[in-house]
């Protein structure tokens, strides 16, 4: 079982433009999508896509046009009523596939609603493989939530806790780290799946463009979590495919060029193919490989549509160790 977390979720709208993106102008879409979304409930869409069981964890109303959505699609959750209504996205994407985002803060979540959410979560997973932590966190939430989390589930379940994967940004993932919570390794999770401009604004010291073309550099940032307790460390770097990090060596993955619709989900596919490859018993090239697999194939897809197994191909993906730089 894979279980999700998106604290913050979104009903995601997307428009393809037939042109560039023109400030101030009026323009016609070609296409237009609409679907629940957040990077956990990415995740757990391309989870069930690939046959496998998975709970995607989020808070909103049984009424609310997200959740509805979901059981549409019959794709497995749990939901923690709020009484307000969930966000709304908008992604526009242009033909070369340049993409612009618009996102909403979300509703407000106060300190009740959010014991209650973290009670479902623990609940949901006891005895999992994996749990999923990912996105922004709304209104109300304190940066270091997605950390006293996973300090509390490591309390709280002990053998039973699944492996711990965490996809966000900005303050929550600096967080897990410092934070000033005092938690120490117990707040750290076994995989970090940052892109390259969130980890270059976690370690400093360089940009999201120096990491996208050096992935030596992208290699000697994720030491750095890896020093910190980080079993793991999933970079995405764009047209440059992804590095994994661990204590036993780095390696990078790259996928022969493909044709990008959209960039939208493409990071969340990407964690989705790894802890899928990694459930299934598979080594740490293996789940790289099937990681940047499932991450070109999200960007060769319109909108927000999340790749089924039949989508990817794993054979175009070369897989080379690196050294990094001290």
């Amino acid at each position: 079982m894979i279980v999700t977390l998106t604290a913050n979720p979104s009903l995601d709208r997307t428009i393809e433009l037939a042109s560039e993106l023109a400030r101030g102008g009026v323009q016609r879409a070609t296409a237009t999508h609409a679907q629940p979304a957040g990077k956990g409930v990415n995740v757990s869409r391309a989870v069930a896509a690939a046959g496998q069981d998975t709970l995607a964890v989020l808070p909103g109303d049984a009424t609310d046009p997200l959740v509805l959505g979901l059981d549409a699609d019959s794709l497995p959750h749990r939901a923690l009523p709020i009484g307000a209504g969930l966000r709304s996205n908008i992604t526009l994407t242009e033909p070369d596939g340049t993409t612009t985002k618009i996102n909403e803060p979300g509703p407000l979540l106060g300190p009740e609603a959010q014991d209650q959410l973290c009670a479902l979560v623990e609940e949901a997973s006891d005895g999992a493989d994996w749990l999923v932590l990912a996105g922004s966190l709304p209104p109300g939430v304190e940066p270091d939530f997605y950390a006293r989390l996973t300090a509390t589930l490591r309390r709280d379940l002990g053998d039973r806790c699944p492996k711990i994967a965490v996809d966000t940004s900005g303050a929550p993932l600096s967080a897990l780290f410092d934070g000033g919570h005092g938690l120490g390794a117990a707040a750290v999770p076994t995989l970090l799946k940052p892109n390259a401009e969130e980890l270059a604004e976690l370690v400093g010291e360089t940009t999201e463009a120096e990491l996208e073309s050096d992935p030596l550099q992208a290699v000697a940032a994720a030491r750095k979590l890896i020093a910190a307790g980080a079993e793991a460390v999933l970079a995405t770097l764009g047209a440059a495919g992804a590095v994994l990090v661990t204590a036993d060596g780095a390696w990078q993955g790259s996928h022969a060029p493909v044709t990008a619709r959209s960039t939208v989900g493409a990071g969340d596919s990407s964690l989705a193919g790894f802890v899928l490859a990694d459930q299934a018993g598979l080594a740490r090239l293996d789940c790289l490989r099937r990681a940047v697999a499932y991450g070109a194939a999200a960007a060769s897809l319109p909108g927000s549509t999340i790749p089924t197994p039949a989508h990817t191909t794993e054979d175009a993906v070369r897989v080379v160790p690196l050294t990094g730089k001290d």
